[in-house]
This record gives C-alpha cells, structure tokens and sequence, in this order.
C-alpha cells in the first residue's frame, strides 16, 4: 500500500518544483477543456547603444486571450509613445493569432488609466492589496 502523498513548504523552491507543478496543471486542463494553444509573446526594448533589454512585453496566448503579464517601460522612454506601442503591437499579435482579447492586472500605483485610455475595461479588484493600495484587473475584447 503506497503512502498518501505529503506537503512541504520549501523556501528554495526549484525551477523543477515550478515545472512539475505547471505540468500537473495543464494536464487536468487540457483533459477538461482541450488544447490551450499556448503560446508565448515577448516584445523587448533594447537599449540601442548596448543591446541590453531594459523593458518590454511579456506574455502568454492561453484558450485564445493574450494574458499580459509584465509591461515595463524603461523610466527614461515613460510618456513617449513607448507603452502604447507595445501593447498596441501584442494586440496585434493577439488578433493575428485569432484571440478573442486581451487580459491583465496592475496595481493601482502603475497604470491603470493608460490601460483605460487604451480601451481596457476593469473587471475585477483587489482592495488592500498591497496594503493601503489595490490590484486591477483589466481586458479588452476585439
């Protein structure tokens, strides 16, 4: 008889223990909802001097919305044109990949009214969080 299975907390977690974990977890989900059609989307901002990447876009096509998952604008290049651009260019990805929107979250001291501006509507908030500010969350349709 096998033993039941135990929890341990580890402060060191692994990127094998983050790997192990997601697999279990797209393993239930595409045998209850089918494929994700995962796919990454990653838009840099390089430096042009030195070609270190200092912002960008990073984010994942799952079950046919785009989730958002970091948008950073080097502080130097902020109310530029930057930000729209990128996020204008993943939507672009999004439509070209046959998704159905657009999904994010920011704090309430980011940028909640750049996505505003860009035609995202909050569904979602968390109060307190962190504390004395909230977390958004944002999507767009196409």
């Amino acid at each position: 008889m096998s033993q039941a299975p135990r929890i341990v907390v580890r402060d060191g977690a692994s990127e094998l223990d983050r790997a192990a974990i997601l697999r279990a977890l797209i393993t239930h989900n595409e045998k209850a909802g089918g494929p994700s059609g995962f796919q990454q989307v990653c838009l840099v901002v390089e430096d042009p001097d030195t070609g270190e990447t200092t912002g960008g876009l990073w984010g994942r096509i799952i079950y046919d919305w785009l989730f958002v998952e970091f948008l950073a604008v080097p502080e130097t290049a902020r109310r530029s044109g930057l930000g729209t651009e990128l996020l204008s260019r993943a939507e672009q990805i999004a439509k070209d990949r046959g998704c159905a929107g657009v999904w994010l979250d920011t704090y309430q001291f980011q940028a909640p009214d750049f996505y505003r501006k860009h035609g995202y509507q909050e569904f979602g908030r968390i109060a307190n969080h962190p504390r004395g500010s909230q977390r958004l969350f944002f999507m767009k349709t196409f």
